[in-house]
């Protein structure tokens, strides 16, 4: 069985009303970096997962599902 990584990071970014470029500066990635993430292609390190949970006052399960396809 595959395992397969889904963010809500579109989702909590736009609700709170930031683009993919103060959220990447807030977490100090890059731009493409937090697209790569919302499309699905980027899994990101641990520190980075802290970081965007912390960002959104959220837990890091609460913005990442690890499902199985």
């Amino acid at each position: 069985m595959k395992e397969l990584l889904v963010s809500n990071i579109t989702e909590l970014r736009k609700k709170s009303g930031v683009t993919q470029e103060a959220l990447a500066g807030a977490v100090g990635v890059t731009r493409q970096t937090i697209i790569a993430i919302e499309r699905g292609n980027y899994s990101p390190s641990i520190l980075l997962a802290l970081k965007l949970a912390k960002f959104f006052k959220k837990s890091v399960e609460d913005i990442f599902i690890l499902k199985h396809v």
